[in-house]
């Protein structure tokens, strides 16, 4: 009796002390799954890290590029790049500047984002706030085809249909509100004419860029959190009040995201404002003058890229427009940076 006393507590020890098969097999799979995720989180790190290399590697060498090609022709210059408002001349001795081409970029743009900024905002917070399900989502379909247009689409319709349009507004500006600079009576009537002006462009280039503002700010206003809806209705917000101290806050950076994205497109724009506006204009603040941007007046010279001088002048306009984008995305980043 003692032995098999003795002999059943150590079979019971022996019994426990031996590792369960399941338990292992369990353990190693956890080991395997933190291995594969650890293997795939450098993975994509390298992925991600290189396309953020490779861009910023394209850029440079676009701006590379653009001085090589300009250089040249800026030291040829016998005018100064920067204040010279004559006519461009490219042949013989070389004179161009770019004030005048300065001016109706930035003045076309500005246009531009001051009618479509307000309707896209409008039309984000109708999508996102008010409008049930099965009216919002053709509406923001609608506006997203917008920017499927070509641009030569919109300059025709920009020149055949609305500057014949805005004749008779632009007749009425000048009549009643000719005595403020925007709107005086223009050097060359020929704009008001045909409706090919700065204000016309500037019509034309809002509708263009408005798609791209409106589906970023409606994606972030989408993903404000429930918890601050719920934390201003719960203290007796109305809808406005939620969309004025909850969702505008929270999506404002991505409102300024949207709208430099889209001041970009604007600035680049070449086709829509080559057929509405294609001749240089005084610098004179009159939405009632003609212009031509630094995109246009590259496009309107193709022909003459003949020779490296010639092509030189003018890559150093779009030299301009580069520098330019750059800054305005460095200014709108910190504007988000100090709202973050």
């Amino acid at each position: 009796m003692d032995s098999r006393a003795s002999t059943a507590p150590e079979a019971g020890r022996a019994a426990t002390e031996q590792p369960a098969p399941p338990s292992g097999r369990r353990g190693s799979s956890r080991l395997t799954d933190s291995a594969v995720s650890r293997t795939g989180d450098r993975v994509m790190r390298t992925l991600s890290t290189g396309s953020g290399l490779l861009v910023s590697v394209v850029i440079g060498l676009i701006a590379i590029f653009l001085l090589i090609q300009a250089v040249p022709a800026l030291a040829g210059n016998t005018q100064n790049f920067f204040t010279y408002q004559g006519p461009w001349a490219t042949s013989g001795d070389l004179a161009f500047g770019i004030p005048r081409q300065f001016y109706a970029t930035v003045l076309v743009s500005v246009i531009a984002l001051i009618i479509a900024m307000p309707v896209a905002l409008g039309i984000a917070l109708f999508v996102t706030e008010y409008a049930p399900k099965r009216v919002a989502t053709p509406i923001a379909y609608v506006v997203d085809l917008l920017a499927a247009i070509p641009s030569i689409v919109y300059g025709l319709w920009g020149i055949l249909v609305l500057g014949p349009a805005m004749v008779g507004v632009n007749t009425w500006l000048v009549g009643n509100l000719g005595f403020l600079p925007f709107f005086s009576e223009p050097d060359n009537a020929a704009n008001m004419s045909t409706g090919g002006t700065v204000l016309t462009a500037g019509i034309v280039l809002a509708v263009m860029i408005l798609p791209v503002i409106t589906a970023v700010t409606r994606e972030v206003f989408a993903q404000t959190p429930h918890g601050h809806r719920e934390a201003a209705l719960a203290l007796g917000a109305s809808q406005w009040e939620v969309v004025r101290y909850a969702v505008l806050p929270f999506g404002f950076s991505g409102y300024i995201s949207g709208s430099m994205l889209g001041l970009g497109r604007a600035l680049g724009e070449t086709m829509a404002l080559m057929l509405i506006i294609s001749t240089a204009g005084p610098i004179n603040f009159n939405l009632m003058e003609s212009g031509e941007t630094f995109a246009t007046i590259i496009a309107n010279n193709a022909a003459e890229f003949d020779d490296p001088l010639k092509t030189g002048a003018y890559i150093s306009a779009g030299l301009v427009l580069f520098a330019l984008t750059f800054i305005v995305n460095a200014a709108a980043r910190a504007v988000i940076a100090r709202k973050a």
